[in-house]
């Protein structure tokens, strides 16, 4: 059953939804609509899809607090110049 809903948004984010809407061949209420299934389900992806740059930095690998990422890159070209 579909409801309305109405929303109060600054003029220019709803010009660029509307836009971005219109590129992916969507309504604003759709886009809105999946937008907030998304927010409120739990695991169900089935109408988003998650792009392929997101599946590939989601290594579900958690980084140390204590990392030093400027050795860690240092020692990394050492290795590949060597």
């Amino acid at each position: 059953m579909d409801t309305k809903l109405t929303l109060k948004l600054n003029q220019n984010v709803i010009e660029k939804a509307k836009e971005y809407a219109s590129n992916r061949k969507m309504s604003l209420s759709r886009l809105v609509e999946a937008y907030l299934q998304s927010l409120t389900s739990e695991n169900d992806t089935s109408d988003f899809e998650i792009s392929p740059f997101v599946k590939s930095i989601a290594t579900g690998n958690e980084i140390p607090t204590d990392l030093d990422y400027k050795k860690e890159y240092s020692d990394y070209l050492t290795e590949k110049y060597k």
